[in-house]
């Protein structure tokens, strides 16, 4: 029998350099940006409403709203309640609500592996008929894909050689 070594992944040919999962990452890797996304995606899109709601620091949320802000995610929207002075609400563009589903994702896998016995504390439901909201994998072609290994990674048009 030989002992010769495995080429490996064809992946360990490709650069990440231009990874868009890695990009990605950069804008929603930190905890608190997807629950501030929760938060407005459930409605709640006032500072304090958010900070109360939430729990995240002052800081840190002045922090998040900015990045998605200067991201594309949220527009800033001016209200003045009576008698005070000027302030913004937070709501999702049409790149942030492109994120719907990965919220939508994140809540399927905390309900299989993290939830209460209870089960989940919140359902997403859909509007026109009541029933409960997931997400499915298609190709291109119709297909639902079902099974952990029904998908591989294959180089895209952007893909650049790993050097």
């Amino acid at each position: 029998m030989s002992s010769t070594p495995s080429p490996g992944p064809a992946a360990l040919a490709w650069s990440t350099a231009n990874c868009t999962v890695g990009r990605a990452m950069e804008v929603l890797g930190e905890r608190w940006t997807i629950v501030v996304l929760r938060e407005v995606f459930n409605g709640v899109r006032r500072f304090d409403d958010m900070r109360r709601h939430s729990g995240i620091p002052r800081q840190v949320l002045t922090d998040r709203l900015a990045l998605l802000v200067d991201a594309g995610i949220l527009r800033r929207e001016p209200y003045r309640e009576p008698g005070q002075r000027e302030r913004h609400e937070y709501r999702p563009t049409d790149k942030g609500f492109d994120l719907y589903p990965v919220l939508v994702a994140v809540r399927a896998w905390g309900d299989r592996y993290l939830a209460d016995p209870e089960g989940s504390p919140v359902e997403f439901e859909h509007v026109g008929c009541g029933a409960e909201v997931g997400l499915v994998l298609r190709c291109a072609e119709g297909h639902e894909v079902t099974g952990r290994r029904d998908v591989a990674t294959r180089p895209g048009p952007g893909i650049k050689p790993f050097t």
